[in-house]
């Protein structure tokens, strides 16, 4: 699996509960600029309108070597992902709750479709106090790795 991108700030500010693989519509020029790592999705977020799943906010840069000028071209457009209809009830449910969110998590290659995919976080959002607890934990790993590694 070749991954393209990864949601770093998803970690730090969500906890993330449940992770689903899906597919994402893109035209032509968006799949070259993605295979090149044009991609920021940081500020991405997924929004379930009657039976359709909506990527918004996800910005993907204009490919650079299209022939082909796109005035029109706009990187932050709402793209479609695909979805079963039994996956689309079972986190529109989800999402019902207080406080879920569906985040993209990060953007690869399938290793046997060879097909662009997304994967989504279920995700929860954290505190101030909980991000304060995380950062406390990761630093004191580091230090014992470090103890660890000079002894």
């Amino acid at each position: 699996m070749r991954i393209l991108t990864k949601n770093r700030k998803a970690f730090h500010n969500y906890f993330v509960e449940d992770t689903f693989e899906t597919g994402i519509v893109l035209l032509g020029p968006e799949v070259k600029s993605c295979y090149q790592g044009n991609v920021d999705l940081s500020d991405g977020y997924v929004v379930i309108n009657d039976n359709s799943v909506v990527l918004k906010n996800i910005h993907i840069d204009r490919y650079n070597n299209s022939g082909q000028v796109d005035t029109g071209y706009l990187e932050k457009r709402d793209r479609l992902l695909l979805l079963k209809k039994q996956e689309i009830s079972k986190l529109n449910k989800k999402i019902a709750e207080r406080g879920y969110t569906l985040i993209p998590l990060s953007m690869y290659i399938h290793p046997k479709t060879k097909k662009i995919k997304i994967e989504l976080g279920l995700c929860k959002g954290k505190k101030l106090y909980d991000k304060r607890d995380t950062l406390k934990k990761k630093q004191i790993q580091k230090d014992i790795q470090r103890e660890l590694k000079y002894k």
